[in-house]
């Protein structure tokens, strides 16, 4: 946990970072990450309707069963 900021890599403004979480020897570790773009201009924008990455929907599949 530190102070760092993330910015996108084809816009250079700031993202937000967003928790992601791994299974590490039985146990639920918190790794940070940068979030995605939100800058309507940007190539890697993603829009408003991509809240959940591919990754993230697949632990809430596997979560629910």
């Amino acid at each position: 946990m530190g102070t760092d900021e993330y910015v996108c890599p084809q816009c250079g403004q700031p993202v937000a970072t967003v928790v992601r979480r791994h299974k590490t020897l039985g146990a639920w570790v918190p790794l940070w990450r940068p979030g995605p773009c939100r800058n309507p201009k940007c190539a890697a924008y993603l829009g408003e309707s991509a809240e959940e990455s591919p990754d993230e929907r697949e632990e809430s599949a596997t979560e629910k069963s």
